[in-house]
This record gives structure tokens, C-alpha cells and sequence, in this order.
């Protein structure tokens, strides 16, 4: 009898798929007057309810994705502010393309590897978390820097791998998967 409940409690379990991380507690006392009293601040933990072990794997590969290419948004973030800077100083057409092809070289000379060994999703969850940095899509800040001509021409080139320079990041509704991974990353939960 002892056997069958044990095997019905870890069928059951095994039914129920969670994806988790538990970060240590805090442990520290206090003292009022004589008693001494332990204060225990218990730490955050992520616990993703999944209905199966495909969900679970699905959640699992996108925060690893995201856990990949989030690093990059932030420096795209960073380097488009650096740039829109530096751009707003130079009033000559001409010195600011010229500045733009050469800020483009640089960043293709730095990044181009790691971008080109990006997977498919990866490159997607890329373009959502650029315009979550900066506030503008991928085409908008190519249309900006670039010219609306090579802007046209690399989404061209998106849209025959069914991707889209156009796509706007909607925490609230699509990419809330994304927005909450992305907060328990900034919030060093994860």
C-alpha cells in the first residue's frame, strides 16, 4: 500500500511541470530589550506554471533567448544614445553621414560575429527588445541614421525571412512573456 501511494504522489508530480529559481534567504536577528527575535527576509522566486513538458521547454528556450540577446539591446540602447549625441552637435549633412558610416563599420567590426550566429527567434526577440530600449523600431532608427532608402532596403531583405524591422514590442499584450523575464533580469531575479 505504502508503494502505491508513493508512485500515485510522483505520478502526480511529474504531471506538473514548473520552471523555477529560488535565490538564497536572508537571515539576521534583531533585539528588543531582552528577547531576541529573528527577522528572516525571504527571497523572491520565479515559479512558471506550465501544463506540460513542451510549455515548460518552450518557457525555458525563451529565457534562454532572451538571457542572449537582452545584453545587445541595452548596447544598441546605449550606442544610439551615444550616437543621436554626437549627431546632434554636427550640423553638416555631410559629416554626419559620414560619421554614420563610420559609427557603422565600428559596430559591424565589434558585433557582426556574435549577431551572425544569433538564431531565428533570437534575431525576432532582438528587434522586439531594441525597440523596448529605445522607444523606436528597427526600421525607424535605420530610416533615422541610415536613409529611408537602405531603411526599405533591409527590411526587404526581413521580410523574405518572414521577419519585420516594423514591429513594435507590446508588453501588455504578444510579448508579456518577454516583458516579464526581461523585469526578473533587471531585477537580478533570474
Amino acid at each position: 500500500m505504502k508503494r502505491i501511494v508513493i508512485i500515485g504522489f510522483l505520478l502526480i508530480f511529474a504531471s506538473v511541470k514548473t520552471v523555477a529559481q529560488v535565490v538564497p534567504v536572508q537571515f539576521s536577528l534583531y533585539v528588543v530589550e531582552d528577547d531576541t527575535f529573528p527577522y528572516i527576509t525571504l527571497s523572491t522566486y520565479v515559479c512558471v506554471y506550465a501544463k506540460n513538458k513542451r510549455e515548460a521547454e518552450k518557457f525555458s528556450r525563451l529565457i534562454y533567448n532572451i538571457r542572449k540577446v537582452y545584453p545587445y539591446a541595452r548596447i544598441a540602447a546605449e550606442k544610439l544614445q551615444e550616437y543621436d549625441d554626437m549627431l546632434a552637435q554636427i550640423p553638416d549633412t555631410d559629416q554626419r553621414k559620414r560619421l554614420m558610416k563610420e559609427a557603422e563599420k565600428q559596430l559591424r567590426k565589434q558585433f557582426s560575429k556574435d549577431i551572425e550566429d544569433l538564431t531565428f527567434s533570437q534575431g525576432i526577440i532582438l528587434l522586439k527588445l531594441v525597440d523596448r530600449e529605445t522607444g523606436r523600431t528597427t526600421y525607424k532608427i535605420v530610416n533615422e541614421l541610415r536613409g529611408s532608402l537602405r531603411a526599405f532596403f533591409y527590411q526587404s531583405i526581413a521580410r523574405l525571412f518572414k521577419m519585420n524591422l516594423k514591429t513594435q514590442y507590446d508588453p501588455n499584450g504578444a510579448d508579456k512573456d518577454i516583458e516579464k523575464i526581461v523585469r526578473l533580469i533587471e531585477n537580478g531575479e533570474l
